[in-house]
């Protein structure tokens, strides 16, 4: 335990060391200004001028480091009394507190007395707009900071949000697509095929892609098409000659990046949702292109019953392909239509909104 309290005030002190090097860079800035101010007011006595101001900021630093990010979290309404007490004391050490820092500073010969007062309140009176600017100054500064980090850190919650989420996504479809593919092998071995070693062969490169190729967040077109080609011929090996297959792809370039295993959700409901259920002339038409950043990937397939059209949007390869388009891109469109013995899936996606 007494570790994990070193680590946990390693960590503070981290913390604490950061929120007051932001004060020095904002006090130094501060200093600049006041200095640049009064170089030009008074350049006879420019020097002593510096030291004292130097000596000045120093206090002020340290107190408006200590007011903003120790006393004034703990001001509330629910304790007026509280709250009252700690802009008393901050009042004091602006006013009373700084010209008594300046009467330190003279007794030890780093500032140099430029102005007699004849009383106390006089003195105090002449120091106290020199912690007020600074009140504000500093105050500006620390809102605008602390607004751009919020900001900041909002942008990085939801990015990362949306990473969970696409990996969740991932973790469903890729299961559920190789489940999809080990029941076609699983088919074949039953009624004992001479296709089922093949199946395997190709069921291999598909789960190598899957493991060691589909695991970052791009991939290039080239190698989507491969999986594509692969998943085809696989599930070809299911069928007879009565089953038309047309795959046609005009790609200017092949090492065009897009998220991995993109497409294949449309191509994998072709044949679960269409081919499989179709008993007269099944087919499944694919025509992919892409150019100037806009891709377009439509997909056709035989089907009989045109109820089914319901089911298909429901199945989890589309909705999370839908949900993974909303996630990925801003300029991107998802249709589907149902016709008598035909239903179509286009997509198309301007690779250049990847958000």
């Amino acid at each position: 335990m007494s570790t994990i309290h070193r680590a946990v005030r390693a960590v503070q002190a981290l913390i604490e060391a950061k929120q007051f090097g932001f004060y020095l860079w904002v006090g130094l800035v501060y200093l600049m200004i006041w200095l640049f101010g009064e170089s030009i007011m008074y350049p006879e006595t420019i020097g002593p001028r510096t030291a004292n101001n130097i000596w000045r900021a120093i206090y002020i630093i340290v107190v408006n480091y200590i007011f903003f990010e120790k006393l004034l979290p703990q001001i509330s309404r629910k304790n007026i009394l509280k709250s009252f007490f700690i802009l008393g004391v901050q009042f004091l050490l602006y006013s009373f507190g700084l010209f008594a820092w300046r009467f330190v500073g003279i007794q030890l010969h780093i500032y140099t007395s430029l102005k007699s007062h004849s009383a106390l309140i006089d003195g105090v009176c002449y120091h106290f707009p020199y912690a007020i600017w600074s009140f504000f100054f500093f105050g500006i500064i620390k809102h605008v900071y602390d607004y751009i980090n919020l900001k900041q850190t909002a942008q990085q919650l939801r990015i990362e949000k949306q990473e969970a989420e696409l990996n969740y996504l991932k973790s469903q479809t890729n299961p559920h697509f190789l489940f999809n593919t080990l029941n076609n092998v699983y088919s074949l071995a039953k009624d004992k095929s001479d296709m089922a070693p093949e199946s395997i062969l190709r069921l291999s490169e598909i789960m190598r892609f899957m493991l060691y190729e589909a695991g970052g967040a791009y991939i290039n077109i080239g190698q989507e098409v491969k999986i594509i080609s692969d998943y085809i011929a696989l599930e070809k090996l299911r069928y007879d000659d009565t089953l038309r297959v047309d795959f046609r792809y005009e790609i200017k370039d092949m090492k065009q990046p897009i998220p991995p295993l993109l497409l294949i959700p449309l191509v994998e409901n072709a044949f679960k949702h269409g081919v499989s259920e179709t008993i007269n002339q099944p087919f499944v038409h694919i025509f992919l292109a892409v150019s100037h950043n806009q891709l377009n990937f439509i997909v056709k397939n035989s089907t009989e019953n045109p109820l089914e059209e319901e089911r298909v949007k429901e199945n989890i390869g589309l909705s999370n392909l839908r949900r993974q388009l909303e996630l990925l891109y801003t300029a991107y469109d998802l249709s589907v239509q149902q016709e008598t013995n035909e239903f179509t899936a286009s997509l198309s996606i301007n690779l250049s909104s990847h958000v």
